[in-house]
């Protein structure tokens, strides 16, 4: 007997993603086979990733399902617990430099990168770190061409600076430990407090822009409340570079 299919909550751009049994079941779609071979050479490289498992009988693209449950629905990280994500991003970084894909690639790209030079995840954030016995990042549909600052510009910014109520040089303090558990050199740690704005502040263009055009399910998301939450955090982040460089610059002085 077919196992039954169960609906799964908390992705905003993923239609459709149900789990049966111990597997994960989405659309295919056409960024799909060199996604899945991306997966592959992390894995290769001895990063936790979910593992690709082809294609079912229906057509959907089959994924290894990971137990545990959303950073984003768990307590509140600490900075061990920051710098062990900070590590994890170095880790996909180091292993995305040169993989070998054989799949001719068609990214699905949403905020395109000038110079790209390293294929991202692009959404190395709160909602797609999955917490249990393996600390893994899934959904990596919108995996493609990026740089390591930008991709560390929005995963150091989800993860640390991702509200604009919090008092800047708490939020510093997280900055930091994230930061240090990346092992971020120098030129990284001066470019991130300028980037991380940026970076927000493209993430609520895309939403506005694609409310604007209707373009789903930015726009949606855009309307539902997104639009204003990533508007704030680009100013909040904007506002306070100088607090960051200098938690950064520091941080690298006293290790």
């Amino acid at each position: 007997m077919d196992e039954a299919e169960q609906p799964l909550t908390g992705g905003n751009a993923s239609a459709s993603v149900v789990r049966v049994g111990g597997t994960v079941r989405k659309p295919w779609a056409a960024s799909t086979p060199a996604v899945h071979e991306l997966l592959e050479a992390l894995r290769s490289a001895g990063v936790d990733v979910p593992a690709p498992q082809g294609r079912d009988s229906v057509g959907r693209q089959v994924l290894e399902y990971v137990p545990g449950r959303l950073a984003m629905w768990s307590p509140r990280l600490t900075s061990a617990d920051l710098a062990r994500v900070g590590r994890l991003v170095r880790r996909i970084h180091d292993a995305s430099e040169d993989p070998e894909l054989t799949a001719e690639p068609r990214w699905d790209v949403a905020i395109p990168t000038p110079d790209a030079d390293l294929i991202c995840h692009n959404d190395l954030a709160p909602w797609n770190l999955i917490l249990g016995e393996r600390w893994v990042f899934i959904d990596w549909d919108g995996a493609g061409p990026s740089t390591r600052l930008w991709d560390l510009a929005y995963a150091a910014q989800t993860f640390t600076l991702g509200d604009a109520d919090e008092a800047p040089d708490v939020a510093a303090v997280r900055l930091a430990a994230f930061v240090d558990g990346y092992r971020a050199g120098p030129d990284l740690r001066e470019a991130l407090p300028a980037v991380m704005a940026a970076r927000a502040l493209a993430m609520y263009e895309l939403l506005r822009t694609s409310d604007l055009a209707g373009r789903e399910p930015w726009g949606s998301m855009y309307r539902d409340g997104h639009g204003q939450h990533w508007e704030r955090v680009a100013g909040y982040v904007a506002r306070h570079a100088d607090v960051w460089r200098e938690a950064l610059i520091q941080q690298a002085t006293d290790r």
